[in-house]
């Protein structure tokens, strides 16, 4: 394991739900994709409205799928997927041993974004959906969390780490990107998912 991966499991003191599959440095060439992502992904910043109050998504996005698709409040119309991304798809969905048909793509810019904790249960994800998460970039605290008893488990992700979450993984956990004052450079999370149309 190198340096990289070792960090990826720093704070991971304990086994990982049996619902979610961490695979460290799994996209080999990840500098390169990453490079070739960033600037080819049609990269949106939305708005959400909390309590009433409306204030910019703090990280930016880009949905690549068959039809629109709403959270958060937020609609998300498709973008054209760049052929670099469908290629590592068809990987992933071998890896996975799951079909995908779209992505949404988050880019973190700096420490300042984050994604607050929440579930991917939208009804068009199907009940208990697989869904195959790809880090780039520079690795950032991931945090996934037991909905009813609140133990946790945290990993650094990023630099190629694919990160698989199935079964109950949307239903009886949440899981967040935090904030982080320390500096860091830009990380792009690519989800891969099954969306009914």
């Amino acid at each position: 394991m190198t340096s990289g991966q070792q960090r990826g499991r720093a704070a991971l003191d304990r086994a990982l739900p049996s619902c979610v599959r961490y695979l460290p440095g799994w996209v080999a060439d990840h500098r390169r994709i990453f490079a070739e992502l960033v600037e080819v992904i049609d990269w949106e910043r939305n708005d959400i409205t909390i309590a009433g109050r409306t204030i910019p998504i703090p990280r930016l996005t880009c949905w690549m799928g068959t039809s629109q698709y709403v959270y958060s409040g937020v609609r998300n119309e498709p973008r054209p997927t760049p052929a670099a991304l469908t290629a590592l798809q068809q990987q992933v969905q071998v890896e996975a041993g799951a079909t995908f048909n779209s992505c949404l793509a988050n880019l973190y810019r700096d420490g300042h974004d984050s994604i607050s904790y929440h579930s991917d249960d939208e009804p068009e994800l199907g009940r208990r959906p697989t869904i195959a998460s790809i880090s780039l970039g520079d690795r950032r605290r991931f945090v996934l969390r037991h909905q009813d008893s609140g133990e946790r488990w945290e990993l650094e992700l990023g630099a190629g780490d694919l990160l698989i979450m199935s079964g109950e993984s949307q239903s009886d956990y949440r899981h967040a990107v935090p904030k982080t004052m320390r500096p860091v450079g830009q990380r792009m999370n690519l989800t891969f998912r099954q969306f009914a149309t």
